[in-house]
């Protein structure tokens, strides 16, 4: 099958970019022909021909609008059997609602006067005609959390709502990495031999919970942790809080990395208390690497999370919750923790993804049998 398929540029690395670069990979790999319709930046794709629109970058209004009329040009140029959207645009027959509702996000980070921004109030107009199926046949969800979003804003129809819960790399993310990368990476960041170490991995540091996160290690009973903050963002005013915390020098700050499969390796637990995540590409790689997560029930990904077993579910997010749930997972088994962490990403393979996809395409009036 011929699938144009729209995202913004990626490379194979990062939560988001690993999740399509992994996606595409599968597609191609059960004999699909995909078009990536993107914007410039973009590297090559092997197997896929990436189609770059020229957009201007900035404002950010333009952006999006010049995207969304580039992109259905590009789409109606060419004969293809669907086009599977990861960006909110104007004409789609299947959104993968990546990021979310821009609605939920927003009330979820108490930004009520986004509403009467311009950029904002475009987004949420696109996103009225994509879930009130205006513009997209159908709708993937990537979290069952996610589903019942739309479907409370929205009124979608929940049979037209699928849940396609994202892929995993197996082998990239494995239980080995602690044996492969853990004694000399604890030694590149300066951890020692026997510190209980917490992980947190994300971009956008408010949205995912850092402020709480280290009001939450602060509290925790083992005052010898240490915590890794890894990701793109504002560093300075969380490095202001540990050190009004009295943590500044128990937390070590890395910045994004290209080889987020070493800091698994050194961690005991990764903490993702978020306030608002679809999902969270970080749960499955932590649990595939064997690592239990301590996440919010904001997250999607904690469907994944059996509190005790193999990570722990905070319902709110704040510092004493964090606090209390470090200190479950810490009292907790390590070894059975990480068996059952590396059990529960198992299924979540991208040929797995491409499978459930494939029953979605099918539903799509004119596609061919995808197999």
């Amino acid at each position: 099958m011929r699938i144009a398929l729209i995202c913004r540029p990626f490379v194979f690395h990062g939560g988001v970019e690993t999740a399509t670069a992994g996606l595409i990979g599968e597609l191609v790999r059960q004999g699909h022909s995909i078009d990536l319709i993107t914007t410039r930046g973009q590297p090559e794709v092997p197997g896929v021909n990436v189609r770059a629109l020229d957009i201007p970058r900035h404002p950010s209004l333009v952006r999006l609008l010049a995207f969304g009329v580039a992109a259905r040009r590009a789409t109606r140029s060419r004969p293809y059997d669907l086009v599977q959207s990861h960006e909110r645009c104007l004409a789609q027959d299947i959104y993968r609602a990546g990021e979310g509702t821009h609605r939920g996000y927003l009330a979820a980070m108490g930004r009520r006067w986004a509403r009467v921004d311009p950029y904002h109030r475009t987004v949420m107009w696109l996103e009225r005609r994509i879930f009130s199926l205006s513009a997209a046949r159908e709708i993937v969800a990537i979290s069952r959390l996610g589903k019942a979003e739309i479907e409370r804003l929205f009124g979608t129809p929940p049979e037209r709502v699928t849940v396609v819960h994202n892929g995993v790399d197996l082998e990239r993310f494995h239980p080995d990495s602690r044996e492969k990368f853990g004694a000399r990476t604890r030694q590149e960041l300066g951890l020692g031999g026997e510190a209980w170490t917490v992980l947190f991995v994300g971009s956008g540091f408010e949205r995912k919970g850092l402020g709480p996160l280290l009001e939450g290690f602060a509290l925790a009973r083992d005052r010898r942790a240490r915590l890794i903050v890894a990701g793109k963002g504002r560093i300075e005013p969380y490095r202001l809080a540990a050190d009004r915390l009295g943590i500044a020098e128990r937390v070590v700050w890395v910045g994004p990395r290209p080889d987020v499969e070493r800091l698994y390796g050194v961690a005991d637990v990764v903490a993702l208390p978020a306030r608002y995540e679809p999902f969270g590409n970080v749960h499955l790689e932590a649990l595939a690497s064997g690592v239990p997560v301590l996440s919010s029930a904001a997250a999607g990904g904690a469907e994944l999370i059996t509190a005790g077993h193999n990570g722990w579910v905070v319902q709110e997010v704040t510092g004493a919750a964090i606090a209390r749930a470090l200190d479950q997972i810490r009292d907790a088994d390590p070894v059975r923790l990480r068996m059952a962490a590396r059990a529960a990403a198992t299924p979540f393979t991208y040929a797995a993804q491409v499978d459930a996809f494939g029953m979605v395409y099918r539903r799509i009036p004119g596609t061919i049998d995808v197999h």
